[in-house]
């Protein structure tokens, strides 16, 4: 052997022997704890300060073992063990001391030597609240050493947090002052970033791998624990967590953005899934271990909801950063945010709006003054969905939630699971002082501006409607139509973003979504019952917003329609008349707004709609050309295509003679207004369309020389060319239209060279009749496709292998009941025998009904007592004597 060789024998030899009797030193420890926790030596100083001055060293030594883990890998597993046996005895012994201080204490004063236990108290409670200090401050320490080590020392990182815990809770009052509790939660809030931070990192660098499930659950579980012991520290002492209450919602905000991070990478479903499942409620639970504390005040309350969803972000650094919306900040990025930088990051918006629902969701576990709290920020939640990103999100996205047994994580858009918590919320606070709040709020939001935050409040308000009391709802519709009547005259229900019709609107979605009783009330005071002025266009508003006809009962309907379509006739023939005021609408053409709204409502057509209609086309146009007032120019183009709209309902007079007259017009009249400035005509143009896709039922000779041919023509000509998208959508679906029912055949002539989808789409140029004709195909396709009832291979494949498994499970039903009957008919029929306790408890049952039927027979010979009386007893006996005798035919059958 060399030299060389005999000096690392003799070296490892040496190590050896030393980690031997360490680990015999540690046991020795543990030993010790076991006979110091004996007898309490709290009370006296000395004997305080040399069993603090031990701990201290064992913890000391057990902190240094554990920077030191990978020199003594050899003996690590047992080295280990006795550590966290030190711990245990640590934590014990301090337990103990406690115990035995409280009621050596609680003896002196039940004595009568209150003096002396105060003198004891006074300098036990002191050596106690040091020692516990110690171990609190060294056992967090010993917690971050554990965790920082990669997950080798779980067991240890375990028992120093739970020890934490423990320590803490012995004697809070006492600890108040002596302890940093603040200290405690940033470190668990650190040791929480840290690890989010390290699977951000791991996992952006794998991003064509999916993250699986158990990698997910090896990475939140610690996070999960760190939460819940934060959850517990925030618990104990709310007043000293407040100090930090900015780094704690920080903490909660980057949990939040960590799951939408994930829930929007395809490769971190799985992630995500697990994230909702192990963190989602306990993050909850951090902010509420706050919001919940009696010893907080409600101002703070609002200003930690304040931090968390600003009110700032939604009015000023949304446009300052509306520049840069469109560079995404990287996850690990987000989570080194500070508190400051946190407030203006665009990146954690849609964070605040999920965990916001989150909130919501979970609310119930909230006090009284918490709940009222959140309500308040209900606004800042609509002010946030106005933002194009958060509410194009909100509409696209997809988000991970447990489901209601919360045992499975489903998938669910993020709107839908928005509504949801609104709708949760609404029922918590429904009994609470908070509902008010959320009235208002509700009353303040009718009339949003903002299409997504209107449809939401709406479906509250839909809900509210379902579950409220009938004469709470009937009083609000009421409320709601004398505010529409009270409106002045100059709310034109032509406008749609003016206050009626945005009023209207709001009540016909209502309606839409309620009873049918209250679109019954609301016609009856807006129609017959109301005797103001206003009355008509309220009325004509509510129809142009879809008020629900149908849900009026028949004669009613029948009634209404009526009404509606002799107006609309009156209108037309006294058309060319001088304007009287005989009408009871204040705007002009309001006959011909309210039947087309009608027709579009009820979804039907109507025979009574004859020539005259068209001759008042042809005069209506001759009317606009003749009018020098442009507003007045602009309300005739706008009776002309609803007028439009209600021929192409009518299918009985596209026959007519009269529609010569009428198409040849509206070709001049359209190609005579196409390039003029003001060009009044730009809003019939939809209706327009619908008017030219009914044309298929038109005689056309499809010569040049046809004048009706050529209006036609050049009618489809003028709408193909428009390349503004809606118009195209328009002009292609009735050209679509036209050509599957026509008898044409040169569909060709109806194409102009120049039309919109003729173009490349890439360039924008080099227009092809070819390529047009392409696209019309694909869309007469997509139609048919639609109104296809065939099915393919894969859906008749897929109904057969459901099929034969549902057979199966039928037969498996069938075999175990025709079973079950062969076991009953196989059973003897024999009659068992009552034990005789039954027998004789019938016995008396019968001899008590005997007793009760003869005092029944006292009483009422009985003046005195109550004819009332009486009768209600003779009834309850009656159902008595009923049950007795089911029950002695029972008995009987068994004998």
């Amino acid at each position: 052997m060399s030299v060389m060789s005999m000096e690392e024998s003799q070296e490892e030899e040496h190590s050896n022997i030393f980690f031997q009797l360490l680990l015999d030193y540690l046991r020795f420890s543990a030993s010790s704890f076991t006979a110091i926790g004996k007898t309490c030596f709290m009370t006296d100083d000395a004997s305080a300060v040399t069993v603090h001055k031990f701990v201290s060293e064992q913890l000391n030594l057990t902190k240094e073992l554990i920077m030191n883990s990978k020199k003594v890998e050899s003996f690590s597993s047992e080295i280990f063990k006795a550590v966290q046996v030190v711990i245990d005895s640590t934590v014990r012994l301090c337990k103990e001391y406690s115990q035995t201080v409280n009621r050596e204490v609680s003896e002196m004063k039940t004595s009568g030597h209150v003096g002396k236990a105060r003198m004891e108290e006074g300098n036990a409670v002191g050596n106690l609240v040091s020692m516990i200090t110690l171990g609190v401050k060294s056992l967090s320490e010993l917690g971050m050493l554990a965790a920082r080590d990669g997950g080798n020392l779980v067991a240890i990182l375990n028992t120093s947090w739970k020890g934490v815990i423990t320590l803490l809770q012995l004697d809070k009052q006492t600890l108040v002052s002596k302890v940093d509790v603040g200290e405690i939660i940033l470190k668990l809030i650190s040791l929480i970033k840290d690890s989010l931070r390290f699977a951000a990192e791991a996992w952006s660098c794998s991003v064509k791998e999916n993250i699986s499930a158990t990698e997910a659950r090896r990475v939140f579980l610690p996070v999960k624990f760190y939460l819940i012991n934060a959850v517990k520290v925030v618990a104990l002492f709310p007043s000293q967590a407040s100090m930090v209450s900015k780094d704690i919602a920080l903490c909660i905000l980057m949990i939040s953005a960590f799951k939408v991070s994930l829930s929007q990478q395809t490769h971190g479903k799985s992630a995500s899934e697990v994230m909702t499942d192990l963190l989602e409620k306990t993050t909850v639970d951090l902010l509420g271990a706050l919001l919940n504390a009696a010893e907080l005040t409600q101002e703070f309350r609002l200003t930690l909801l304040d931090s968390l969803f600003v009110d700032e972000f939604s009015n000023q650094i949304c446009k300052k950063q509306s520049h840069d919306s469109h560079t995404k900040t990287s996850l690990v990025d987000i989570l080194s945010l500070s508190v400051e930088s946190a407030t203006s990051a665009r990146d954690l918006l849609l964070a605040r709006v999920v965990l916001f629902q989150s909130v919501m969701r979970y609310s119930f576990e909230l006090d009284k003054d918490a709940k009222l709290a959140i309500t308040t920020k209900l606004q800042w939640l609509l002010d946030i969905l106005a933002d194009k990103e958060v509410y194009s999100s909100v509409l696209s996205s997809q988000l991970p939630m447990a489901d209601g047994s919360g045992k499975i994580v489903i998938w669910e858009s993020m709107y839908s699971a928005l509504l949801l918590s609104l709708k949760t919320l609404m029922i918590i606070l429904s009994s609470t002082p908070a509902w008010e709040e959320l009235e208002t709020f509700l009353l303040q939001n009718l009339l949003h501006p903002h299409f997504l935050c209107w449809q939401i409040v709406m479906e509250l308000w839909c809900f509210w409607v379902r579950h409220a009391t009938d004469d709470l709802v009937v009083d609000m519709i009421n409320q709601l139509c004398t505010f529409i009547m009270s409106m002045p005259s100059s709310e034109t229900p032509l406008c749609p973003d003016s206050v009626l019709r945005r009023t209207t609107k709001s009540i016909c979605f209502l309606l839409t979504h309620s009873p049918k009783s209250l679109t019954v009330q609301v016609y009856k005071h807006i129609s017959t019952e109301s005797r103001s002025d206003h009355a008509p266009d309220v009325y004509l508003a509510l129809l142009l917003d879809g008020f629900p006809l149908n849900f009026l009962p028949d004669r009613i309907k029948n009634d209404a329609k009526r009404q509606i379509f002799a107006d609309f006739f009156n209108f037309i023939e006294k058309f060319d008349e001088k304007p009287s005021n005989s009408s009871r609408y204040t705007l002009l053409g309001a006959p011909v707004f309210t039947v087309s709204a009608c027709l579009r409502i009820l979804k039907m057509s109507i025979s009574e709609i004859d020539a005259k209609t068209l001759n008042f086309v042809v005069a209506l146009i001759q009317k606009y050309r003749n009018s020098k007032d442009e507003t007045t120019k602009e309300r005739y183009s706008e009776i002309l295509s609803e007028t439009l709209s209600i021929i192409s309902r009518s299918e009985q007079l596209y026959t007519c003679q009269e529609m010569d007259n009428v198409i040849t017009e509206l070709q001049k009249l359209f190609n005579s207004e196409t390039n003029h400035h003001h060009n009044h005509l730009r809003k019939s143009k939809p209706n327009l369309a619908l008017f030219l896709s009914g044309l298929s039922k038109y005689e056309m000779s499809e010569t040049k020389k046809c004048p009706k041919s050529i209006a036609v023509w050049e009618l489809y000509h003028m709408l193909l060319r428009k390349r503004h998208w809606a118009l195209v959508h328009h002009a292609v679906t009735a050209f679509g239209y036209f050509c599957a029912r026509t008898s044409c055949n040169q569909l060709w002539r109806f194409v102009p060279e120049d039309a919109a989808l003729a173009f490349d789409i890439a360039s924008g140029k080099e227009a092809k009749t070819e390529r047009f004709m392409s696209e019309l195909k694909m869309f007469l396709e997509k139609e048919q496709a639609l109104l296809s009832i065939t099915p393919s291979e894969e859906e008749l494949e897929l109904l057969s292998k459901e099929g034969t498994e549902v057979k199966a499970t039928v037969q498996k039903l069938l075999e175990g009941r025709s079973q079950r009957s062969m076991e009953v008919e196989k059973r003897p029929n024999k009659k068992r025998k009552l034990p005789e306790g039954i027998c004789r408890g019938m016995e008396l049952l019968q001899n008590g009904v005997k007793r009760i039927n003869e005092g029944l027979n006292e009483l009422r010979s009985d003046e005195n007592e109550s004819e009332e009386f009486q009768k209600s007893l003779s009834n309850q006996f009656s159902c008595l004597e009923d049950l007795v005798s089911h029950l002695l035919s029972l008995t009987a059958a068994s004998d």
